[in-house]
């Protein structure tokens, strides 16, 4: 099998740790963080206008013998909100109580510490009890992205296929406390670009809100259930079938297709009565660089591939 081309994506913004800040019990946040450029957060308590609950998925029903329902569920989650949780996920909670353990006790090590792990690309390396993590919620990611396709009814292995030995990457973040909450946001309001992003909380602070039906609605984790994100590519593969929103990001793990996929609507979605709402992009790879050279503006990294938008199939290139 030929080896993809190796793409160049960038690198990262250095920008000084927001943790080691919050320990100088700052009154005021230093400029750069201000975000006047975002819309005020007014409802800093998250309460919604309207009755809004993010649904919830069990996993277990998904995969038994009689799954049509959840099956429902399901699509109606990804249609309607883009965001669902996950119960009943068969990931083991002595795994998950280890990896909340021993992030907290890396995010408490002394910075000088915390230096001794630097690994490049890979942020601060990789641990055992990160390793079992991330293959587990690969194996997740996966059955989820195969249920998605079966909601959707396609043939088996569709949806999954340009997922399999792509990419997977794990980001922890920690928001101390801040002392001027309304002005700042852990993340700006985005879409993400891949294809499933799993977050896991560490605790039950409610601090990842999404957009549905034009509000904020907090999420409310529950405990030791995942949160999933339907990202970009998978809305691009059911040709818009599945809807994004914005969100505020937690601890995730990103799932990606392959660097050489093309990316572009399953044939099975489209009809006379559903046309495509994506073109078609040569590879994942040149995708993610274009993808890269952009600011996180709401949805625009999808948006600007929309037929109708100025975007033509096949007509980004290395």
């Amino acid at each position: 099998m030929e080896t993809p081309k190796q793409i160049n994506l960038g690198g990262f913004v250095q920008v000084p740790s927001v943790q080691e800040l919050a320990k100088q019990m700052l009154t005021e946040i230093p400029p750069r963080y201000s975000r006047t450029d975002q819309e005020p957060l007014t409802n800093l308590s998250g309460a919604s206008k309207i009755d809004q609950t993010v649904p919830v998925i069990d996993l277990q029903n998904l995969l038994s013998e009689e799954p049509e329902q959840e099956l429902e569920r399901l699509h109606s989650a990804c249609k309607e909100w883009g965001f669902f949780q996950v119960v009943n996920h068969g990931v083991d909670n002595i795994l998950l109580e280890n990896v909340k353990s021993e992030v907290e006790g890396f995010l408490t090590l002394p910075m000088k510490d915390k230096k001794k792990y630097e690994g490049g690309d890979e942020g601060f390396g990789q641990q055992e009890t990160m390793e079992s993590y991330t293959s587990e919620v690969s194996k997740l990611a996966m059955t989820l992205l195969e249920m998605m396709g079966t909601a959707l009814k396609t043939e088996a292995g569709v949806m999954t296929e340009v997922f399999e030995g792509g990419m997977q990457s794990i980001r922890m973040n920690y928001y101390p406390p801040c002392p001027q909450p309304d002005l700042v946001l852990g993340v700006t309001p985005h879409s993400d670009f891949g294809g499933l992003t799993i977050l896991l909380q560490l605790n039950e602070v409610e601090g990842l809100q999404i957009r549905n039906k034009g509000e904020w609605v907090t999420v409310k984790p529950l405990h030791n259930a995942f949160i999933a994100n339907v990202g970009d590519v998978m809305e691009r593969r059911a040709s818009g079938k599945n809807k994004l929103n914005k969100g505020e990001a937690v601890s995730r793990n990103n799932h990606y297709p392959k660097l050489d996929s093309e990316i572009g609507p399953l044939p099975s979605m489209i009809t006379p009565e559903t046309p495509a709402s994506f073109g078609r992009v040569e590879s994942y790879g040149v995708l993610l660089k274009k993808l890269f050279s952009q600011k996180l503006n709401g949805k625009s990294s999808l948006d600007c591939m929309r037929i109708g938008e100025g975007f033509e199939s096949k007509t980004l290139h290395n």
